[in-house]
């Protein structure tokens, strides 16, 4: 690592050592708003994830409730911005109402989505359907004041998610020194993606989820997401940030969760369980020197 990287990264943990004293750690909850650890100081780059409303084919609420929470996140210097999986148009799993929503990356309409996002503020990762070619992803973009910074693909799909192809490529995107990967939701239940993340020197993975599921089956999963997830960073020595949906359709339900994972798999902050919500929290923007005890965080 080079001697500024160290020294950036030996100064991110100087902060998590005073989180974990209880000087650094600054939770603050208003209004669906939890401000965690609200440093901000050299090597540390603040981020954002959010706990959502379901919107199904309603792109119009979609993207009202975005320009809002951007609104809420660049007031408080977010510099990365995560929404869940299929945020935009809702996550569709019929053939029909696939093709009918799914939008091209090239398209004047999706000219038109991008001219309703905020013309500044942070980041953001947004989960929608794409077409192409006639083929279908389950797909997350980046987006910087109106401008498409680029795309990932979800890699591993359901079974119930055959109106969709898989994608197979692993791109590794930065914000304020801070290099990230994304994985979508059962992305994360296989450590291939992570490690690739790892192996292009990122830091952080980037998670956009959507657990609507029957409500017996998420019963089930309900306080387990993050035990996979955990997994995927203790193997690669990354953080995780996770954003999903909440709410209730009809038998389905989703209780999140929007949280965050450290390198060692802390759950070290996470958004109350069935409540819409906004969590900000500062990460290190270098990879962590191997010099240091994982026990610090």
């Amino acid at each position: 690592m080079r001697r500024r990287e160290m020294g950036r990264a030996e100064q991110a943990m100087t902060a998590l050592r005073d989180k974990a004293a209880g000087r650094g750690m600054c939770p603050v909850k208003q209004g669906g708003l939890m401000l965690v650890n609200s440093h901000q100081g050299a090597g540390l780059v603040r981020i954002g994830v959010t706990q959502t409303p379901e919107y199904r084919n309603d792109t119009s609420g979609a993207i009202a409730h975005l320009v809002e929470v951007s609104a809420r996140a660049a007031a408080t210097g977010v510099s990365l911005l995560v929404f869940p999986e299929g945020y935009l148009q809702g996550y569709l799993l019929g053939e029909q109402e696939i093709r009918a929503a799914a939008l091209s990356l090239s398209s004047p309409a999706f000219e038109d989505v991008l001219a309703q996002f905020p013309s500044s503020g942070p980041v953001m990762v947004v989960g929608l359907i794409e077409e192409e070619a006639g083929s279908f992803f389950n797909t997350a973009i980046i987006v910087k004041a109106r401008r498409l910074i680029g795309r990932y693909r979800k890699k591993h799909l359901l079974s119930a998610e055959r109106g969709y192809t898989s994608g197979n490529d692993c791109p590794i995107f930065e914000v304020d020194g801070l290099r990230f990967g994304i994985s979508i939701c059962y992305d994360t239940n296989f450590p291939d993606t992570a490690r690739s993340i790892a192996d292009a020197g990122a830091s952080l993975i980037v998670c956009c989820a959507n657990n609507m599921l029957p409500r017996a089956k998420a019963e089930i999963y309900r306080d387990v997401h993050n035990e996979e997830r955990a997994n995927r960073c203790r193997e690669t020595g990354l953080w995780l940030a996770s954003s999903d949906v909440t709410g209730e359709r009809g038998d389905m339900v989703s209780w999140g969760p929007g949280a965050i994972i450290t390198p060692a798999g802390e759950v070290v902050a996470q958004l109350a369980l069935g409540e819409a919500g906004l969590l900000i929290f500062d990460v290190p923007a270098a990879p962590t020197p191997s010099d240091v005890p994982r026990s610090l965080f």
